[in-house]
């Protein structure tokens, strides 16, 4: 019997158990190395050519390098010292990619072909998965020929895929996903984008950085699930540089012709070079035959879990995008490893109850806990403060003053539930902050911490502090 072939601690036979995790991305790795170390022999099944998912091949690593290079070019074209000459950055995008490929190649064969070549507990086999039933997994390989896995356990880890809205005309011409934006190795004159969340406008502002004049189609407003306060700071970064964002509107047709894009909206034909669309991504689970396993998901098709990762079906768990999980690359990796404790006799639950997020523009949007609104919902008295960056002396020093830090805390207890930052280094803040919510800790004890001067995350002592004193009062480094 092949090592893909193993129905395989221990079963009552002795045998190791046999796990079968259907992706290969962060998730499923996790689960992998997880389930290794806790006895288990693993087959991992992929469709795609290439293993890791979509982080490290098409979204978090490539999305970042191209970011950071655009981030650069934007620091040449205008910094904000008066000593410091700006000049015209010459963007060079094919250099630019080829560095960029090199490094995502880089890191995959790393952190995840080193790690499959290492072990002999991990198998890989090529082909698109299906459920027969609930033990048993049908494998159609390229060549069209079929393999039937039997497993103890079987894990899904088959993140999410781009979706195209319902806009007439918009199927029939050749339109962007994050990943055709991400690997084009040319800059467009214009780009048009449908869509106003992380990947919209992450994707949008480098773009325009990197020389394209860019326009964003947003259905409500940027961030619409954040508090209004960062899609209103954000938004008038980017109409600063030049980003045109238009609220409220929607594509009502488009077509392509010669090259060029023409997207209808109200009282508007755009014509654009490139058009991106990124208006969401829902669970890849429509081709897993997860019915014959009776497998339950919602209505978007995301695998229903509990805080174990366990399905409706006892020995089935699923992590990750294909879930409701929040669709972050280390959300992914944490329901893999606890999935992968649990397949093999452990306990463990996944809180996301302090559990940070990053969208990584300039300034940087970064959020954990409770915004003001959502306490509102849940019936939570809140008290809120909110620190613009013009009283956090880092960010003087640094003449970045566009941004703010709001901290959320129940009013009774003063206890920290909540932290909305728009700032340059919010993502290296906001984990100051996670740990103070994980941790039940008061604004009171937060402002008593010694925080180092200068640096950003001072930020948050001193917004803390705005809870009961003035801070426009305090000289330098004040206690």
């Amino acid at each position: 019997m092949s090592q893909s072939e193993r129905r395989a601690t221990n079963t009552d036979d002795g045998s190791k158990s046999h796990v079968v995790i259907i992706g290969s991305g962060s998730g499923a790795f996790a689960a992998a190395t997880k389930a290794v170390e806790g006895g288990a022999s693993v087959t991992l099944i992929e469709r795609a050519e290439r293993i890791g998912g979509t982080c490290v091949n098409v979204g978090c690593v490539p999305s970042k390098i191209m970011i950071r290079s655009a981030q650069l070019a934007q620091y040449q074209r205008h910094n904000p010292f008066d000593g410091l000459a700006d000049s015209a950055p010459d963007v060079d995008r094919k250099a630019l990619l080829t560095q960029q490929i090199a490094r995502v190649d880089e890191l995959r064969a790393a952190k995840y072909e080193s790690i499959l070549e290492g072990s002999d507990s991990i198998t890989l086999v090529r082909g698109d998965a299906s459920f027969k039933n609930a033990n048993t997994l049908l494998v159609t390989r390229a060549d069209g020929s079929e393999q039937e896995l039997s497993a103890d356990k079987i894990l899904i880890a088959t993140g999410s895929a781009s979706s195209t809205p319902p806009v007439p005309g918009l199927a029939d011409v050749p339109f962007w996903t994050s990943t055709e934006a991400l690997f084009a190795d040319a800059i467009p004159d214009h780009l048009v984008i449908i869509g106003s969340s992380v990947v919209a406008v992450e994707i949008a502002q480098a773009y325009r950085r990197l020389g394209s004049q860019v326009t964003i189609l947003a259905r409500t407003r940027l961030l619409s699930r954040e508090d209004s306060a960062l899609g209103a700071g954000l938004t008038a970064a980017f109409e600063a540089e030049g980003v045109r964002v238009l609220p409220a509107t929607c594509a009502s047709r488009v077509s392509h012709e010669n090259g060029v894009f023409s997207i209808a909206i109200e009282g508007e034909v755009l014509n654009a070079d490139a058009l991106l669309v990124a208006s969401g991504r829902p669970p890849n689970t429509s081709g897993l035959n997860l019915a014959d396993a009776g497998v339950a998901t919602d209505d978007t098709g995301a695998v229903v879990v509990d805080d174990h990762m366990r399905t409706s079906v006892p020995n089935i768990y699923a992590a990750g995008d294909c879930t409701a999980q929040p669709q972050f690359v280390y959300v992914a990796a944490a329901a893999g490893t606890r999935a992968a404790i649990n397949m093999t006799g452990g306990d463990a639950a996944l809180d996301l109850s302090s559990m940070p997020a990053v969208i990584f523009t300039d300034p940087q949007v970064a959020t954990v806990g409770l915004s003001e609104d959502e306490a509102h919902e849940a019936g939570i008295n809140v008290e809120s403060r909110t620190l613009d960056l013009l009283n956090v002396p880092r960010a003087l020093a640094n003449f970045e003053t566009n941004g703010f830090i709001k901290l959320v805390a129940e009013a009774e207890t003063k206890r920290l539930i909540g932290a909305q930052i728009l700032a340059p280094e919010a993502g290296e803040m906001i984990q100051t902050a996670v740990l103070a919510i994980r941790n039940n800790m008061t604004v009171r004890e937060l402002a008593d911490q010694l925080f180092p001067y200068l640096t950003m995350v001072e930020g948050l002592k001193l917004c803390a502090q705005t809870f009961f004193k003035d801070v426009k009062q305090l000289s330098c480094c004040a206690g």
